[in-house]
């Protein structure tokens, strides 16, 4: 046996030993066990591949909300808390990453079960299904609205196949779902490994960057016509209401950058999980690059009648030439990101899930009639929530407004003041509180100011 074999054994053995140390009760992460011969064959997920797979995991339809922030906050501010925004979630996040090693934790659902017990754990389980399986109903509700078409208001907007082939029955809105759930959901949802998606998450990322591209090429465009208007660089804010109005974009804003259930998979497939903080900032720096760039171009293209989904402003004439095309390119080349988002936002579901449910089991990757049952039944009810639920902004931004604030912000912060290895320092516990105190004063507001917007436009036909 030469030098170098024996080296790469140790290395495998190294990897090996490093998994077997890990909680195995975590539902949030497989373990490696010794009948799982198909992981002895995996050497470790690359750097870049990770980073496409947490900013996979970042960047999903909440971009699509992000120019609206603009309109309600103006652009100096919008910019500003997109920025701030993601040097939270930072901080959130190495709290979670220095907790989980102090206390050996292999997963997030580890952490909070050893901080908090059984209870802390099933917790958090509950809230990532709430978040993810909403946030994948949104993703399926795009796509039939970007392909098939919808209706809103009672103004029908035409999708992208009615408008080359007209209305048939192969481009419904249940066919193209019932299709793309089939053709393309079920098959990237039975990877066992989060890194086997890491093309796919190149992909992605791709995609998001023509969204980007082409909205930015379009707005400079018009920019050198002069058809674009100066837009407003801060907030109309005339009385309390106004003022209160502001913080309905904590929860779009919260939902943008809401990776954690995420970071612990991908670190134990890391070749060196050391590079885990890097590949943090990595994506951050990516995601929140993106999202400033398409909150500013956004906003100046469409200005004041930018809708709470800016993809629906794709649908109109742009004023340019090619605008169709440009106008097709944007909505079919996002439809195929959130696509290719769904398989990482599956994933943590898939385990967590299991994990409230058979909590002492064996590993899932080593029980394919679990697998292919637990993945089956969440398939089948995100189809069926994205077919018969019409519209579900409102309650998006309620999930966003408690689930979401609480896996980002919320649970990080309490496992830091829990502080049971004496590891936080006083400026840890400072940042806790006031993020605590941010996350829950601003989700109150907003979703008191959703409550009342909705009572009142319900109300107002019978005024």
């Amino acid at each position: 046996m030469t030098i170098g074999s024996l080296k790469q054994a140790k290395e495998k053995k190294s990897r090996k030993n490093k998994q077997a140390v890990v909680d195995e009760q975590s539902p949030l992460l497989p373990t490696k066990h010794k009948e799982d011969a198909g992981f002895d064959e995996f050497d470790g997920a690359s750097f870049s591949g990770a980073v496409f797979n947490l900013s996979t995991t970042i960047v999903g339809a909440g971009i699509m909300a992000l120019p609206a922030t603009m309109k309600s906050l103006g652009l100096i501010p919008g910019i500003a808390m997109i920025i701030f925004m993601a040097f939270l979630t930072e901080a959130s996040i190495e709290l979670l990453i220095r907790f989980s090693r102090t206390s050996k934790s292999a997963s997030y659902g580890g952490l909070m079960g050893d901080a908090f017990g059984k209870y802390g754990k099933m917790l958090l389980q509950i809230c990532i299904l709430v978040n993810n399986i909403g946030v994948l109903v949104v993703y399926m509700i795009i796509i039939g609205d970007v392909l098939s078409g919808t209706n809103s208001s009672g103004v029908h907007h035409a999708g992208v196949l009615e408008g080359w082939f007209g209305t048939h029955w192969w481009n419904s809105r249940f066919f193209i779902l019932l299709v793309t759930t089939l053709g393309i959901f079920a098959p990237l949802a039975s990877l066992k490994r989060i890194d086997s998606l890491r093309f796919t998450s190149a992909l992605s990322v791709a995609l998001a960057v023509v969204f980007l591209v082409v909205t930015v090429g379009i707005t400079i465009f018009k920019l050198m016509n002069g058809t674009i208007l100066m837009p407003r660089l801060f907030p109309d804010v005339y009385d309390i209401t106004s003022f209160l109005k502001l913080f309905t974009v904590v929860p779009v804003l919260v939902t943008a950058y809401i990776c954690h259930y995420n970071v612990h998979s991908i670190e134990n497939e890391l070749e060196d999980s050391t590079q885990i903080r890097a590949v943090v900032k990595s994506s951050l720096a990516l995601c929140s690059s993106v999202y400033v760039l398409t909150s500013l171009f956004g906003f100046l293209l469409f200005g004041d009648a930018t809708l709470d989904d800016v993809l629906a402003n794709f649908d109109t004439n742009l004023g340019i030439p090619l605008g169709s095309l440009l106008n097709d390119v944007v909505r079919v080349s996002y439809a195929a990101h959130l696509m290719l988002v769904f398989p990482i936002v599956f994933y943590p579901l898939r385990l967590n899930l299991d994990g409230l449910l058979f909590p002492s089991a064996r590993p899932l990757t080593c029980d394919n009639l679990r697998f292919a049952s637990i993945s089956s039944g969440l398939i089948a009810i995100i189809f069926l929530g994205a077919n018969f639920i019409p519209s579900i902004w409102d309650a998006f931004q309620f999930t966003g407004a408690t689930a979401a604030v609480c896996i980002g912000f919320i649970f990080p912060a309490s496992v830091t003041l829990r502080d049971r290895y004496g590891i936080a320092t006083k400026k840890d516990k400072i940042l806790c509180i006031f993020m605590i105190v941010i996350a829950v004063f601003s989700n109150v507001v907003a979703i008191y100011s959703d409550a009342y917007s909705l009572i009142k436009k319900n109300s107002s036909p019978s005024e």
